[in-house]
C-alpha cells in the first residue's frame, strides 16, 4: 500500500490540475463575454515606441504592419543602443518605403541599467510628441485595425493602461514548436485565469503596452524599471497600483519565435518562469497545483498503470485537449496549433520539470547574457 502513496500524490494533483482546467475555461468564456461589448469611436494621437537590438525573424515585415494601420495620426519611434545596430539598415528602408508615415531613429548611447530595452526606452520618451504611448517588441506583426482597437479603450477615463494577446508563429524546430503551443495553450490560459480570479488584470504582457503619457508619469515613468527584468510586468502593475484599469484586449498579434534548439528553448523558459518566480511568487508556488495532465502521466507511471490511474489520466487529458482547443484556436486563432496538438503532452511535462528547475537557481540568459536574477532585478552574473 505504502508503495502506491506517490502515486496517489500525484493523482491528487492532477485533480488540482484538472480543476485549474475547469477554471480557465469558465475564465475564457467570461472573457469572450467581456469582449464582445462594442468599442467607442475614440482615435487619440499616439507615439509607437520601439526599442531596437539586432534583427528578429521577421522583422522588417513587422515594422510594416505598424505603417499600415488604419488610424489617423501616429509616429513611430525606433531606438538602438549603437549606431551601428543591423537593425538601423530596416528602419532606413522603411522610412524609404513609407516616406508619409511619421518615422524617426533615436540613438540611445547611455546605458542607464542592465535591461537595455527599458535604458532605450527612457532616452526615447523625450522625442515622443503625442500624448499617448504605445510600446511593443520590435517582431511584434499587427493587422491593420490594431491602433483602433487597443487606443478606443482610453475613451473610458479609468483606463491607464491596455495589453493584448498574441501568438507565437513557430519555425520548423522542436524547441520553437514547443513554445508556441505554451503559449497558445497554457501561458494565455492561465492569463485568463488570473483576470478571473483577481477581478481584472494587475500586470501587462510586453506584446502590447499602451499608457497615456498621464498615467506614465503617476507611476514615475520608465526610468525606475531599467534594471527589472520583467519591465512589461512591472509597468502593469504599477499602473494597477496607482488605481488605474489595466484592459486586455481580445486583439490578437504575432510573434515569429526563433527556431530554437532545445537547449534554447529551455534557456527561454527558464527565463520565464524565474522571472514569474519573482514577480507573482505566492502565485508562481501554487503553478504546482495547475499540471493536471503531467501529474496524470506521473499517475500511471508510479501505479504501474493501475486501473484508477488510467481513468485520471483520461479526464486530465480531455479537459487539457479542449482546454488548448477552446484558448488555442478559439480565443488566441492559432490554427496551427491543429497540426501541433501530439505534442502537448510532452511541453507540458517540460513545463512541469521548468518549474522544479527554476527554484535551483537565479541566473537567466538574455539575449547572449548570462545575469543573476533576485528580487525581479538582474545584474551580470
Amino acid at each position: 500500500m505504502l508503495i502506491l502513496v506517490p502515486a496517489m500524490v500525484a493523482a491528487v494533483l492532477a485533480l488540482c490540475g484538472m480543476g485549474y482546467y475547469v477554471l480557465c475555461l469558465w475564465s475564457a468564456r467570461g472573457f469572450r463575454r467581456d469582449s464582445r461589448r462594442p468599442l467607442p469611436e475614440f482615435t487619440p494621437t499616439v507615439s509607437i515606441l520601439k526599442p531596437l537590438r539586432g534583427v528578429d525573424p521577421q522583422m522588417y515585415e513587422s515594422f510594416r504592419s505598424h505603417c499600415l494601420q488604419d488610424y489617423p495620426e501616429y509616429e513611430i519611434i525606433f531606438g538602438v543602443n549603437e549606431p551601428d545596430d543591423p537593425a538601423v539598415e530596416a528602419v532606413h528602408r522603411l522610412a524609404g518605403e513609407f516616406p508619409a508615415c511619421k518615422i524617426r531613429l533615436v540613438l540611445c548611447p547611455e546605458i542607464l541599467g542592465n535591461n537595455r530595452k527599458a535604458s532605450n526606452l527612457v532616452q526615447m520618451l523625450p522625442h515622443a510628441n503625442y500624448g499617448h504611448i504605445l510600446i511593443n517588441d520590435s517582431d511584434i506583426f499587427v493587422p491593420r485595425d490594431y491602433l483602433r482597437r487597443i487606443l478606443a479603450h482610453f475613451a473610458r477615463p479609468e483606463v491607464g493602461m491596455v495589453t493584448s494577446l498574441y501568438k507565437g508563429i513557430a519555425a520548423e524546430t522542436l524547441g520553437s514548436k514547443l513554445e508556441s503551443i505554451g503559449i497558445s495553450t497554457d501561458f494565455f490560459a492561465g492569463v485568463l485565469a488570473a483576470r478571473q480570479v483577481e477581478k481584472g488584470i494587475h500586470f501587462a504582457l510586453g506584446s502590447t503596452l499602451a499608457i497615456s503619457t498621464e498615467a506614465l508619469g503617476k507611476i514615475g515613468g520608465i526610468a525606475p524599471l531599467v534594471d527589472y527584468l520583467a519591465d512589461d510586468y512591472e509597468l502593469g502593475k504599477r499602473t494597477s497600483k496607482a488605481g488605474m484599469e489595466v484592459v486586455l484586449s481580445d486583439m490578437v498579434v504575432e510573434t515569429h519565435l526563433p527556431a530554437y534548439n532545445l537547449r534554447q528553448f529551455l534557456d527561454h523558459q527558464m527565463r520565464w518562469a524565474r522571472s514569474t518566480r519573482d514577480s507573482r511568487r505566492a502565485g508562481y508556488i501554487g503553478l504546482v497545483l495547475t499540471f493536471g495532465l503531467p501529474w496524470a502521466i506521473v499517475a500511471v507511471l508510479l501505479s504501474a498503470g493501475a486501473w484508477w490511474s488510467w481513468i485520471v489520466l483520461a479526464g486530465a487529458g480531455l479537459l487539457r485537449l479542449v482546454l488548448a482547443l477552446v484558448v488555442g484556436v478559439g480565443l488566441i486563432h492559432d490554427q496551427t496549433l491543429l497540426r501541433h496538438l501530439w505534442l502537448l503532452p510532452l511541453r507540458d511535462l517540460v513545463a512541469l520539470g521548468v518549474w522544479f528547475g527554476s527554484y535551483a537557481g537565479h541566473e537567466v540568459h538574455w539575449r547572449g547574457e548570462v545575469f543573476v536574477l533576485e528580487d525581479g532585478k538582474i545584474r551580470q552574473a
